[in-house]
């Protein structure tokens, strides 16, 4: 009986809290007196996302670094900001180290290829179309356009929404490295 009625007060205090933290600042805004105030100009500077956790890097060779290239030239063509490019480049370095990867026989993770390790089966495009820097990454694009709030998310989360790996929280550890190559090559 106790732990029912334990259970009863911890959802009444679940609900009330819920109602403050969604009607508060509704309730707020309304209870503030009107302020005759003229607009000015604010300067704010998105800042990207701090990385979360420990960071990874890798040295890159010329195959890499022209990978890192095209993933930029395809965000810039979507029309996406630097921070699409960054999640591009972090995933691309967890899924493959950048190098656009063939079948890998006994190796590979089931049919998945290229710099995402995106799969056919999974309707990704052809093996022809996925081993496509440029269509690997304008398909990955497509699918983080489609994850509401992506770019103020943690790069892992929106990372993982996109690609559904087994190791959801591995994205994080590239964020640095991918911020860094974003950063030499966005203007390059």
């Amino acid at each position: 009986m106790n732990t029912m009625i334990r259970k009863s007060m911890l959802s009444v205090a679940g609900l009330a809290f819920a109602g403050g933290v969604f009607a508060g600042p509704i309730a707020a805004q309304a209870a503030s007196p009107a302020v005759d105030a003229k607009p000015v100009a604010v300067a704010v500077q998105s800042a990207a996302p701090k990385p979360q956790g420990d960071q990874s890097r890798i040295s890159l060779n010329d195959e890499q670094t022209a990978n890192v290239k095209a993933i930029i030239a395809a965000t810039k063509k979507a029309g996406l900001p630097e921070r699409a490019a960054v999640i591009s480049i972090a995933t691309s370095l967890q899924e493959s180290k950048l190098e656009n990867l063939g079948h890998l026989g006994d190796m590979n993770d089931h049919d998945s290829l290229g710099l995402f390790q995106q799969r056919p089966s999974s309707g990704w495009g052809t093996p022809e179309q996925i081993t496509d820097p440029e269509y690997s990454t304008t398909a990955f694009l497509k699918g983080l356009k489609q994850v509401d709030g992506w770019q103020d998310m943690a790069l892992t989360d929106a990372a993982q929404t996109v690609q559904v790996s087994a190791y959801p929280d591995a994205y994080a550890q590239w964020e640095q490295q991918a911020t860094d190559l974003v950063t030499q090559h966005w203007n390059s």
